[in-house]
């Protein structure tokens, strides 16, 4: 049977190449995007199946008229993902307050409201999979993408609280962590803080470490994409890439590591 998967962000990237697979094997697709034009091929192409809403993310009241559009044109949403986002590249110190507060707008609130805007219909359905596009710096880090490593933790924390709370409506959900792809997200699509001196040298380490084999054929990531939205028992977590799993395991080997290095101290410190 056919799905109808709602996308947001589905103008470029993961998100449109995403689209045009649901579609090219029968789906229907409600597909966001701030500039409807970037869409124009698909609605050529596919038709009634396709049903292109323009959208920015971080206007709350503007998300819920989006889906609710979306529901009653189709009849039904039965996978959420959420794929808005972009990259802000910049030390910690270097970056703006509207920089940290724009990161968190899109990547978290606008993934919020727009999961907060899909529940009642999934709930009603008794049914649904909701899939964050999260990052594999949601769960580990580097240096320069501190407000973006934050921002996909947050999605994470949201989005693990969020199982027990909605399974008993029939609802699913997924992170999805990709690790560096060969997409628009670290280009056009990214801001950049300005830079301070002192912070030459850490970025020139991690632009370095970016060989051509670290990023991924965002194509590739098709099957896996198409597997979850089937999958009757979906992963809470799924790794995109080859990268991101060992890049993850050091990172908790290492935690683990220092938490039973501090084990009995941290033990004497609940008290009697």
């Amino acid at each position: 049977m056919s799905k109808t998967i709602f996308i947001t962000g589905a103008s470029k990237g993961f998100g449109k190449i995403w689209a045009e697979a649901f579609l090219k094997r029968g789906d229907k697709v409600i597909a966001t995007a701030r500039n409807l034009d970037s869409l124009n091929d698909l609605v050529k192409q596919y038709g009634e199946n396709i049903l292109p809403v323009r959208l920015d993310v971080n206007d709350r009241d503007a998300v819920f008229v989006a889906v609710n559009k979306g529901h009653q044109h189709f009849g039904k949403i039965d996978v959420l993902i959420n794929n808005a986002g972009f990259g802000l590249f910049g030390a910690v110190e270097e970056t703006t307050e509207q920089q940290a507060r724009d990161q968190f707008e899109t990547n978290f609130f606008g993934l919020l409201w727009v999961t907060q805007a899909v529940l009642p219909i999934m709930r009603a359905q008794k049914s649904g999979h909701i899939i964050q596009v999260s990052s594999v710096l949601g769960i580990t880090t580097v240096p320069i993408l501190g407000l973006y490593n934050a921002s996909k933790f947050a999605v994470e924390g949201l989005t693990e609280s969020m199982v027990p709370e909605v399974a008993p409506f029939g609802i699913k959900l997924s992170l999805v962590e990709p690790n560096a792809f060969s997409t628009d997200w670290g280009g056009g699509s990214a801001v950049h803080a300005d830079a301070l001196p002192h912070y030459e040298q850490v970025k020139a380490d991690l632009f370095a470490s970016f060989t051509p084999d670290f990023y991924g054929d965002p194509l590739a990531t098709i099957p896996a994409i198409l597997k979850l939205v089937d999958s009757d028992n979906p992963p809470l977590r799924l790794f995109l890439g080859r990268v991101a799993y060992p890049f993850v395991k050091q990172t908790y080997d290492s935690r683990w590591a220092e938490w039973n290095a501090w084990k009995e101290i941290s033990a004497d410190a609940h008290g009697a």
